[in-house]
């Protein structure tokens, strides 16, 4: 039995940029084993597969072309986008049931898709070792979210030319790495970069989830709670962050680039 499946576009409005994501649109579960090979025949990011509970409810799981992983902004942006744009459906606002992160909220708003993720506010650690020789500069100040470190740089210049070894990080034992500074201009308030070769991800091209970590940080340094974050990978991306208490509102746009079916079984 073949199932639809989409390559969708994440924070960004036009084809080729932002981060792309595979979405699979399943009758009912499937196994986890068969779901891993799926996500690593579309060798992207993230794979989203979705699995109808009702009118306005889907259960939704997300794997890298290596693991499953626990949440993922930019597969669930697309997931959202697909549903709405894709397939018709006239709900205002869509409710994904995952496996450890909740209940996740996405709504359809003027400018875009505006998705209700759980913060993940960053604590101050000493730098891991090997850290420093991996990433290729040393941090301004350093901390841990609930998996990802957060690799604080004194501008926006030294984020984009960071080179790091993927080897030698990938060897570390850290889920992945965002390296994030100030911006230097005025069309968005911080920049970011995302590592995470451990988790078949070398690096991300925009990272719904690191924003969850990423938001809180600069809300308490730059005393505002709505912010714009620009991803500095070669594809880029623009995500914009609401720190509402212990939750984060990202939002962004999507764009469809592939439509068809998954003939495997």
């Amino acid at each position: 039995m073949s199932q639809p499946l989409f390559i969708v576009d994440a924070f960004t409005d036009s084809p080729f940029r932002g981060n792309p994501a595979a979405v699979c649109l399943l009758d009912e579960p499937r196994e986890p084993d068969w779901m891993q090979r799926v996500a690593a025949e579309m060798n992207l990011s993230e794979t989203a597969f979705l699995v109808p509970q009702g009118t306005d409810r889907w259960d939704l799981r997300w794997f890298t072309p290596t693991v499953e992983v626990e949440l993922c902004g930019h597969a669930t942006l697309a997931s959202a986008h697909v549903l709405w744009q894709e397939r018709g459906n006239s709900s205002e606002a869509l409710h994904f049931h995952t496996r450890r992160s909740g209940v996740l909220i996405t709504r359809r708003m003027k400018d875009g898709i505006t998705m209700d993720f759980p913060a993940d506010p960053p604590s101050a650690i000493p730098v891991p070792e090997g850290l420093t020789e991996a990433m290729g500069e040393a941090p301004r100040w350093i901390g841990r979210g609930k998996h990802k470190v957060l690799y604080v740089l004194d501008s926006e210049a030294q984020v984009r030319a960071l080179q790091p070894d993927l080897s030698l990080l990938g060897a570390l034992d850290i889920h992945g790495v965002i390296a994030t500074a100030p911006a230097s201009g005025a069309d968005y308030d911080f920049v970011s970069r995302f590592f995470a070769p451990a988790m078949g991800v070398p690096e991300d091209p925009v990272t719904g989830s690191a924003h969850c970590c990423l938001a809180p940080y600069w809300a308490e340094r730059l005393d505002r709670t709505t912010l714009r974050g620009y991803q500095a990978s070669r594809r880029g991306g623009l995500v914009g962050v609401a720190v509402q208490g212990d939750r984060v509102l990202l939002s962004g746009r999507a764009v469809t680039v592939v439509e068809g079916r998954l003939v495997a079984a």
